[in-house]
């Protein structure tokens, strides 16, 4: 076998863990300048070289990023000891490793993969696939054989797969043990910043958002965000201030209770209850998600759901015995496709009044609830117990095609419900803090001002 330079003389730190990890899923980046690319292609290399007739495959959203990001260097450094198939768009090395490059833009490409079998899986930019892209490429993960079977990603804040990403490795919500994140920034990366010195300095110009996203790899805020204002901070549960989320509390027999619903059956349907104060705050107190994963619906028909509400309302102590005010979706009164849905709540003795479905007017009234007043207080809460509120409400992005609404192609089910509660109870905007006064005011402060030369 020929000569081959891998050039891993100084590998970060980072990317050592990154080389040693033998756990099923691993996911690399976080920020910017991380060295990712570097690392995906140096490990798969290492691979193919130690497992003599391992199957390997790199996937990114289109051919054109896999040949500018690792097509092109392979090729250069594997030479001497592997040849590269234009039309299989496979790399072949002379043990019988095989690394193949494929491309996965959108749902509809995911039949290519039908039938495809690979040992290892690296997903470059993981946070561009959607959760369904995901799976289905890990599926292709198989094959009887000794050889490892793993699946490495890379990946930044951001992104339609931001949700699933920040789910699975920072949050660690399904299997931990499976699940290993390597977090590398660009200082990890000491041959960039010795190659280009200034681009730590371009990340640090960055608006605040992108800058807290690329450079610190912080994965609670990323550009897009439609409720930036959304606060999830626990070391204010109790005193409730800067925060939306809050520790749950024993809700007064005498407080008004509403209800809000968005139906849903192959995608999530979302009720929740909210109690309300003496000076219109409001809280959510309870909810009912129906969802088997992210954005899939758990497909249950319009009896069971209302008779799971109906269920929890007589026997909640917060819920027994009130008289609920109920805000629904006008779709569910519409009957053109035969019985209407609200005809099985009415069954169940679940009463709705048609929500306002005012889009932009709806999603102001939820900005101005959320809007911190001067002393750190808004006008709704939810109860940390409420999750899916809580996962979904910092995930959702603005519409690319209409700029100040939603992107209804997310996981937007209790946002709309949040949204028709909102519109039955409209409220002014609050008064927010005071702004800093200016040291100098150039419109009335004029002696002082005239110091100044330009």
């Amino acid at each position: 076998m020929g000569n081959i330079d891998l050039r891993i003389s100084s590998p970060s730190e980072k990317q050592k863990l990154f080389f040693l990890s033998d756990h099923t899923y691993t996911a690399f980046g976080g920020a910017r300048g991380g060295g990712k690319s570097w690392a995906v292609r140096t490990k798969s290399i290492l691979l193919a070289l130690n497992y003599p007739g391992i199957k390997l495959m790199i996937v990114r959203r289109t051919y054109s990023e896999l040949r500018v990001n690792h097509i092109t260097e392979l090729c250069k450094i594997c030479a001497e000891i592997a040849d590269y198939s234009h039309s299989r768009k496979e790399l072949c090395f002379e043990n019988g490793s095989v690394l193949r490059f494929a491309a996965c833009r959108n749902v509809a490409d995911l039949d290519k993969f039908q039938g495809t079998e690979a040992d290892v899986i690296f997903i470059d930019e993981a946070t561009q696939f959607t959760r369904e892209m995901f799976d289905r490429i890990r599926a292709c993960v198989r094959g009887v054989n000794s050889f490892p079977k793993r699946i490495y990603l890379t990946c930044n804040p951001g992104g339609v797969g931001h949700g699933w990403v920040k789910d699975l490795f920072i949050d660690k919500k399904e299997s931990a043990s499976d699940y290993y994140f390597i977090k590398s920034l660009v200082t990890d990366n000491k041959a960039l910043l010795e190659s280009d010195p200034e681009y730590i300095n371009k990340l640090k110009a960055l608006p605040g958002k992108l800058k807290r996203a690329w450079l610190d790899g912080d994965w609670n805020i990323f550009e897009g965000q439609f409720f930036e204002e959304f606060r999830d901070d626990p070391s204010h549960y109790k005193d409730r201030l800067f925060t939306h989320v809050i520790e749950p509390f024993e809700i007064p027999r005498d407080r008004n209770i509403y209800r809000s619903f968005d139906f849903g059956y192959s995608k999530p349907f979302s009720c929740d209850w909210w109690a309300i104060d003496y000076e219109g705050r409001a809280y959510l107190i309870l909810q009912l998600y129906g969802c088997t994963e992210p954005n899939v619906g758990i497909k249950w028909p319009p009896d069971k759901i209302f008779s799971e509400i109906r269920r929890i309302e007589n026997e909640h102590r917060w819920l027994r015995g009130k008289q609920i005010l109920g805000v629904a979706d006008p779709s569910i009164w519409d009957a053109s496709r035969g019985e209407a849905i609200i005809e099985a709540a009415d069954r169940n003795m679940i009463f709705f009044q048609p929500g306002d479905n005012k889009r932009l007017p709806g999603w102001m009234q939820c900005h101005y609830r959320m809007a911190f007043d001067e002393k750190g207080k808004p006008m709704v809460y939810f109860f940390n117990t409420c999750r899916h509120a809580i996962r979904t409400i910092p995930l959702l992005n603005y519409s690319d095609a209409s700029p100040e609404d939603l992107d209804t192609s997310q996981e937007d089910h209790f946002a709309d419900s949040f949204r028709y509660f909102c519109m039955s109870r409209p409220m002014k905007p609050v008064l927010q803090a005071s702004p800093v006064p200016c040291a100098i005011d150039p419109l009335k402060d004029t002696k002082q001002y005239s110091k100044y030369s330009y």
